[in-house]
C-alpha cells in the first residue's frame, strides 16, 4: 500500500487541476471514518472532485441537492406498497451509498439535518422502525455556499462538530485556471480516471493508519491546543475532547499520506486548521472586529510550545 496515495493522486489529477488540499482532506476523512464540510463559492469543481474521488476508490456515489422542501424520506427511503403481493417493500434512499455529496446542506430543514446526523455518527439509519446499517466505507462531504445566505438553515453546533474537517476551497491560481480552461475546451474525449483502490483496500489502509505511532508528548500537545482554545477571550466556545481525538487521528492519516509510520509535530500543525476552525465559536465582539477562526488557530499554534 506504500504507493496507494500516489496512485490516487495521479488518477485524480486526470480530471482535477490543483485542489491538493481538498483531495488530501477527503483521503484523511475517509481513512479516519470522518466526514468533511467544504466551504466555497459555486464553480470550483467541488462536485467533480468528490465524484472523481469515489470513482478512483471504486466506491458508489450519490449527490443529494439539499432544498427547503426536502424530507427525511428523501434521504433514508420509505416503504412502497406492492399491490400484486399486497405487501410493502422497503425502498432504500440515496444515503445507502458509500460516498455522499450533501450539496448546500444548510438549505435543508432541521428534520433532514437530524436524519443525516444519525447516519454520520452512527453509520446507520432508522427506517420504518428498523435499524439498517450503512455501507462501509461511508463518507459524507457536505458543501456550504459562503456568499448566498438567503433561505438557509444554520447548522446546529452538534452537527457541525460531527464533521471531522472543514475545508475551504478558494479560486485557482492563474496558471491553474489556464490549465482548467485548456483541458476542458480541448478537442477530443477527456481521459477518465481508473480505480486505484477498492473498498476492501480502503478498510485495510484504515487499519494501517491506526497503527501509525504517536508519541505521548504529541498527545499532550494536541490536548493542550484544544484546552487553550477554551480559555481565549475571543472564543465563546472552544474545542471539545472530540477535537483532540480528531487532531491525533487526522495527524496519523497525514503522516500516512507522507509515507511515514510515525507522527511529527508538523503533522498536528498541518491538520489543526481544518480540524479546529469550525469548532471555535467566536464572541460577538471578536467577530465584529473582523477576527476569524483561522487567525485564532494560528494564535494557538504560536502560543502552545511545540514538543
Amino acid at each position: 500500500m506504500s504507493d496507494a496515495v500516489e496512485r490516487i493522486r495521479k488518477e485524480m489529477s486526470r480530471v482535477l487541476v490543483g485542489q491538493r488540499e481538498l483531495v488530501d482532506g477527503l483521503l484523511i476523512a475517509l481513512l479516519c471514518q470522518g466526514h468533511v464540510l467544504v466551504e466555497g463559492v459555486p464553480g470550483l469543481a467541488k462536485t467533480t472532485a468528490v465524484r472523481t474521488f469515489a470513482r478512483v476508490l471504486d466506491l458508489s456515489f450519490r449527490r443529494i441537492q439539499f432544498t427547503p422542501d426536502l424530507l427525511p424520506a428523501d434521504l433514508l427511503g420509505t416503504q412502497v406498497y406492492e399491490p400484486a403481493q399486497s405487501t410493502f417493500r422497503l425502498h432504500r434512499g440515496p444515503l445507502f451509498h458509500q460516498v455522499i455529496l450533501a450539496d448546500e446542506i444548510n438549505r435543508a430543514p432541521a428534520k433532514v439535518q437530524s436524519a443525516l446526523l444519525e447516519a454520520m455518527e452512527e453509520r446507520q439509519v432508522t427506517l420504518a422502525g428498523e435499524t439498517l446499517k450503512l455501507p462501509e466505507p461511508f463518507l459524507v462531504m457536505a458543501t456550504q455556499n459562503p456568499v448566498e445566505q438567503e433561505g438557509v438553515y444554520p447548522l446546529p453546533e452538534a452537527q457541525v462538530d460531527r464533521f471531522m474537517l472543514k475545508l475551504r476551497v478558494d479560486y485557482p491560481t492563474r496558471e491553474e485556471e489556464v490549465e482548467i480552461v485548456r483541458s476542458r475546451t480541448a478537442p477530443g474525449v477527456i481521459e477518465e480516471p481508473a480505480p486505484a483502490l477498492s473498498a476492501s483496500d480502503v478498510l485495510s489502509v484504515r487499519e494501517t493508519v491506526r497503527r501509525v505511532h504517536v508519541e505521548p508528548a504529541l498527545l499532550d500537545y494536541a490536548v493542550a491546543l484544544v484546552a487553550r482554545s477554551r480559555s481565549l477571550s475571543a472564543v465563546e466556545l472552544g474545542g471539545s475532547p472530540r477535537a483532540s481525538i480528531y487532531l491525533i487521528e487526522a495527524a496519523r492519516a497525514r503522516a500516512y499520506l507522507e509515507q511515514r509510520d510515525y507522527v511529527l509535530p508538523e503533522d498536528v500543525k498541518r491538520v489543526a486548521p481544518p480540524v479546529l476552525r469550525h469548532r471555535l465559536l467566536l464572541t460577538y465582539e471578536a467577530a465584529a472586529e473582523g477576527q476569524t477562526a483561522d487567525a485564532i488557530v494560528r494564535e494557538l499554534l504560536g502560543a502552545v510550545p511545540t514538543p
